[in-house]
């Protein structure tokens, strides 16, 4: 029992020293890592110590010749003041304090500390960077203002070399634009004078105006040669070009109002004299561009000009085809309405279709109103041709329209004459087959006619005579008619049909009965079957007749059918 309590001892002791332990290192590893953070917050307050302010500062003391640069100095003077005396011990009495938390293991208090030097340090290395800023554009103002100089002083002669090649190319103004590097000479003068004065709170004024001038000088020497020959030379050209052209469409009768070109050209004509007025200061802005913007204007005219006499052409094509066309399908419906009550006499016309003819008429009629409406803007010039053309299409379309309805009523008028002389063709085609058919029971001396034949023989008379009664009727239903042509076609070939089957039957069955008499006295039972199948024969059961021969001699002779059928062959 003691041996366990003295262990549980031990292990208890043991787990708090280990504890203990940790908890050290872990406080170590804390302050070890804040006082690193505090050190190197020292080393950047020390930076800021011994910043190049003062040095540049003394730069400035040995050309302090005029009441500004002096009033600048004395302000940068005390900011420096202000910087060393304030803000820097303000840090240092700070790290003590962040150090002195840390000593005492105050770690919450050491953290906002630390994060308040870091911005107080923040705070004071910008407005010193800002202060050695502003000493350093004055004291690197000699050096980088005369390199500056230098490269606008050979762009100044590039520039004015060009402009010296290409004088005779600057007109009239050439002389102004010679006075304006006259000016900008001066200019690099009065650069050399203030850098003499020392007064480098003015150089960059010059220097910064030197340039913007040159860049308006290349924009003179790039586009004024350009903005010249296009105002006093192509665009005057180009606008009497299209004046003459113009003139001369109008006197052709061309509607062009629309296209505005007596007011375009007085406008034109003042944008060119401003462009001009303004060119004498030098004043190019968007001179360049607007005269293009004219000359691509003139130029989209000799288009229009040009698109105008095609649709002129179009049009008057069009209107040629048009007229041609409606006349024609007019003349049509007039023509028809003309042999109306005839038409409507001779056939059972509809009233959908009387009412459709009246429709297509009522519409052809109104499309030659707005046709007419037409005409008389194309003689008063009050549309361009273009819009014409278009006018003329949207006719001609509506006209192909009423046509398409046109030709649909003159196939079904026509249709119904077709009708009306198929019918009385096919009626004697008919009456040819149905004698044919009579003059083929002829050919063979039947015993007997079979009662069915004249049943079919009736009902295809009385078709016929159906069809003759449509056809004498006044007016003629066409519909009626080709059904009662029909039903005589269908009724005179079943006729036909029919008496062909029964003559070849009827002979058929006679010839087995002749074949079977050789047989007669020979076989068995023989001459009963042939004497019955004679009288059904004589009776008109023809088909009955041809069987029973037929099944009592293949008895004797195997493939008589055959043997009999090849015989008929021979003798038809």
């Amino acid at each position: 029992m003691d041996k366990v309590i003295l262990e549980i001892v031990t292990t208890l002791i043991i787990s708090v020293i280990l504890i203990v332990s940790v908890l050290y290192l872990i406080q170590n590893r804390r302050k070890k890592k804040y006082k690193e953070e505090i050190d190197k917050l020292e080393i950047e307050k020390n930076k800021l110590d011994s910043s190049p302010i003062i040095p540049e500062l003394s730069k400035i003391e040995s050309y302090l010749n005029n009441e500004k640069l002096e009033k600048m100095y004395n302000n940068w003077r005390d900011r420096l003041d202000v910087i060393r005396t304030n803000q820097i011990p303000k840090i240092t009495d700070m790290l003590l304090e962040a150090d002195y938390s840390l000593s005492k293991k105050d770690y919450k208090s050491t953290i906002y500390k630390i994060a308040r030097l870091e911005m107080e340090i923040y705070k004071v290395r910008s407005n010193s960077e800002f202060l050695l800023n502003e000493i350093k554009e004055i004291t690197g103002s000699e050096e980088r203002n005369r390199a500056a100089i230098t490269k606008l002083k050979s762009k100044y002669r590039d520039l004015y070399k060009k402009f010296d090649s290409t004088k005779n190319e600057f007109g009239d103004i050439a002389n102004i634009v010679y006075l304006q590097f006259q000016s900008i000479a001066k200019k690099f003068e009065e650069f050399e004078s203030i850098m003499e004065r020392n007064e480098y709170t003015e150089v960059t004024v010059v220097v910064k105006d030197i340039d913007e001038v040159l860049k308006h000088m290349n924009n003179i020497i790039e586009e004024v040669p350009g903005i010249i020959l296009l105002a006093t030379n192509i665009l005057p050209k180009k606008i009497d070009d299209i004046k003459e052209k113009y003139n001369s469409m109008q006197e052709k009768g061309y509607p062009l109002d629309y296209l505005n070109v007596e007011y375009n050209i007085e406008e034109a004509n003042n944008k060119i004299k401003d462009i001009l007025e303004r060119l004498k200061v030098l004043n190019i802005e968007d001179s360049l561009f607007d005269l293009k913007v004219l000359l691509d204007y003139f130029e989209s005219l000799f288009t229009d000009f040009e698109k105008e006499k095609l649709s002129r052409n179009n049009y008057e094509e069009a209107n040629k085809i048009f007229k041609k066309k409606f006349d024609k399908i007019y003349g049509l419906i007039l023509e028809i309405f003309n042999q109306i009550d005839e038409i409507r006499n001779v056939y059972n016309l509809s009233d959908e279709e009387y009412n459709e003819l009246n429709n297509v008429k009522e519409e052809l009629e109104n499309l030659d109103n707005d046709y007419k409406v037409l005409v008389s803007h194309t003689g008063n010039n009050t549309f361009a041709y273009s819009k014409l053309t278009k006018e003329i299409e949207g006719l001609s379309l509506r006209l192909a329209k009423y046509e398409e309805r046109v030709d649909v009523i003159l196939d079904s008028i026509g249709s119904m004459k077709e009708d009306e002389v198929r019918a009385r063709q096919q009626l004697e085609e008919i009456k040819l087959i149905l004698k044919d058919s009579k003059n083929k029971i002829r050919e063979y001396d039947l015993p007997v006619i079979p009662k069915n034949y004249f049943i079919e023989l009736n009902d295809a008379q009385l078709a016929i005579k159906e069809i003759i009664k449509e056809l004498d009727k006044k007016p003629i239903t066409i519909n009626v008619l080709n059904t009662r042509v029909d039903t005589a076609r269908d009724l005179v070939l079943k006729l036909y049909q029919t008496t062909k089957e029964m003559m070849k039957t009827a002979m058929f069955a006679e010839m087995a009965i002749v074949y079977g008499n050789r047989y007669r006295s020979n076989v068995n039972d023989l001459d009963k079957y042939l004497t019955y199948a004679e009288k059904l024969f004589y009776r008109g059961e023809y088909q009955k007749s041809l069987e029973i021969s037929i099944n009592s001699l293949n008895k004797v002779e195997s493939g008589i059918y055959n043997k009999l059928l090849n015989l008929y062959s021979k003798n038809n």
